[in-house]
């Protein structure tokens, strides 16, 4: 019996993390060749839009761009000091050996030791991986806050304001990537199975919500005609000027 349990490990853990694995390159090659198709993508283009649309509006309106990225900040952060926080617990958990909840016979999979121990550091490691990623999102944004409220906020900062808020977006994605694959991995404390069951529902589920199908969004048509009129008025008033000199 303990070589079946130790066998339904060794096939049904790497099979979910291999789904899991295998998604996730498949929608960065969407992103990155096709990035309509994903919500990732969608959300980037209307970020790219909302930058060009900050720094063309009036100044006095800057104050409404630095609540929205620091509202960005404070999520990151506070997702940052929940995976930093699981991870101390995790950390702790490890040196505590007087637990054996999941050594216990109910856990239908491999109880050893050993495998215990690498349950353990795998969940450290994806809780550590999205703590980096938050914090570096934190980073970007607290970059784009500094780069917006800039006086001459225009021309070539423009690049480096949207650099910013796409980076701390990704960032964010990619943490919540590793909290994803922080859940899968704790499934596995309660044997193999419910790990990989976890996997291909967490899959379908993300497969649904990563895909997009609406259009996108038309800010540049919104741009342009925001552009003409803004030369329709120069004009009106460079040949109203020239009717006076006249």
């Amino acid at each position: 019996m303990g070589f079946e349990k130790e066998a339904l490990d060794l096939v049904l853990v790497p099979s979910g993390l291999l789904i899991m694995f295998v998604y996730h390159l498949f929608l960065l090659y969407r992103y990155l060749h096709q990035p309509h198709t994903t919500v990732m993508g969608f959300e980037n283009h209307d970020k790219r839009a909302w930058v060009k649309g900050i720094l063309q509006s009036d100044r006095k309106d800057i104050g409404t761009s630095l609540g929205v990225i620091s509202a960005n900040i404070s999520a990151a952060t506070f997702l940052s000091s929940i995976s930093l926080t699981l991870s101390s617990l995790i950390g702790a958990w490890i040196g505590n050996s007087s637990s054996d909840f999941f050594q216990s016979k109910l856990i239908f999979g491999d109880t050893r030791a050993t495998t215990i121990s690498i349950k353990y550091i795998s969940l450290l490691v994806c809780f550590l991986l999205a703590f980096t990623c938050f914090v570096q999102s934190t980073r970007n944004f607290v970059h784009a806050n500094y780069l917006i409220s800039t006086p001459d906020s225009s021309g070539s900062l423009s690049t480096s304001i949207e650099r910013a808020v796409i980076r701390g977006s990704n960032f964010w994605s990619v943490g919540l990537r590793a909290l994803y694959f922080a859940i899968d991995l704790l499934l596995w404390f309660f044997g193999p199975l419910p790990m990989f069951v976890g996997s291909v529902s967490m899959v379908l589920m993300l497969h649904f919500l990563d895909s997009n199908s609406e259009p996108l969004n038309q800010h540049q048509q919104f741009v342009r005609k925001l552009e003409k009129m803004v030369e329709d008025t120069e004009l009106e008033v460079a040949l109203t000027i020239s009717g006076h000199h006249h």
